[in-house]
């Protein structure tokens, strides 16, 4: 029982190249500099995890770049951003400091968290990013908070909850679009479907494999996307966005796509996953949304095959340089998770 040629799934993404008309050459260039970073960010964490250098989990978000920066593109640093457990994008698409990024990721005290939280608790005030947690749907009512304070103070400030089609089945995800949509909350639901809660295909969990009927339960306008194809986020995220700072809301984004990593660490986990095989992976991998944006820039005559080689290879060497220095950072003392975890005149 495979769900990658599913019709439903079928119907909604595609393997093609993507509609690059009405957007600029400078503008398409920033988005895919931004997904290569990520996607070679976290291959860098990957095999830094696999090498024992990176200690604790990691969950790894390859294969859905298109969303974060699709969405990103539109905010500003005084917007608010909430994430979850698989959070590298959400930050590094908001064009967090990859040094700091990467010494949180090995713990050092240089890190974003003073390398108190590690791949699962990030946190960038400077770029909007409010913070990710390893529990599911726990960052959701926070979105809807910081989205009640900026209307009640007539601010034209958007909240951006990112959750997975795991996080949709959490109580209190519903009490928050009911609550956002009660008090017309400048808020913006995204939904990373990528079919799988941990190892658990979402056809085992639900009557459905898409989310976005429980928007239309809560009388909250929704569209379901190609996650893989950046210019279809980049076009409803910036509509969305603008209607939020003109004072509608919420709105909720189901962005269909597939982690081509596992649940957790750098294994593709196609033997432990229900309804995860080799053949599902494969057909996720020609969706990919770095691959299909090349396409589109290359037919269209915006940039050559060099320009591209070489753009990659420029990426890479930041991030081999960054990763350099971030290893080169001392570990916080013990003593200090009393400072910054855990309080120290506690009785």
């Amino acid at each position: 029982m495979k769900d990658s040629n599913s019709k439903e799934i079928d119907s909604i993404t595609s393997e093609k190249e993507i509609n690059i008309d009405n957007f600029s050459r400078d503008e398409l260039l920033e988005m895919l500099s931004k997904m290569i970073l990520i996607r070679n960010a976290e291959y860098k964490i990957a095999k830094g995890r696999e090498f024992g250098l990176v200690g604790g989990p990691v969950h790894l978000g390859v294969g859905q770049e298109a969303i974060p920066v699709g969405i990103s593109q539109y905010l500003n640093n005084q917007d608010k951003v909430f994430g979850a457990h698989r959070s590298h994008s959400h930050i590094l698409s908001l064009g967090i400091d990859l040094k700091s990024f990467f010494s949180e990721i090995l713990a050092k005290s240089s890190g974003i968290s003073k390398g108190m939280g590690g791949s699962m608790h990030l946190f960038g005030g400077s770029v909007g990013f409010c913070g990710s947690v390893p529990i599911v749907g726990g960052t959701v009512p926070l979105a809807v908070g910081t989205a009640l304070a900026s209307k009640l103070k007539e601010e034209k400030v958007v909240s951006i909850s990112y959750l997975g089609d795991g996080a949709i089945e959490e109580g209190i995800v519903h009490e928050s679009l009911n609550f956002a949509r009660i008090n017309n909350c400048p808020v913006i639901f995204v939904v990373e479907n990528n079919l799988f809660s941990s190892h658990l295909n979402i056809k085992l969990r639900q009557p459905k494999k898409l989310t976005y009927r429980f928007a239309k339960a809560n009388d909250i306008e929704s569209k379901v996307l190609d996650g893989n194809n950046l210019t279809s986020i980049c076009k409803t995220g910036k509509e969305f966005i603008r209607r939020c700072r003109d004072g509608e809301g919420p709105f909720f984004i189901e962005a269909l796509t597939y982690r081509w990593f596992g649940h957790v660490d750098w294994r593709e986990d196609i033997d432990v996953g229900i309804n995860r095989s080799a053949d599902d992976l494969k057909y996720w991998k020609k969706r990919d949304p770095i691959l299909r944006l090349k396409k589109s820039l290359l037919k269209e005559n915006y940039f050559g095959e060099n320009h591209l080689i070489n753009l990659e290879k420029d990426i890479q060497k930041d991030i081999d340089n960054a990763w350099v220095d971030a290893l080169g950072e001392s570990s916080p003392e013990w003593n200090e998770s009393l400072d910054y975890v855990f309080k120290s005149n506690y009785k």
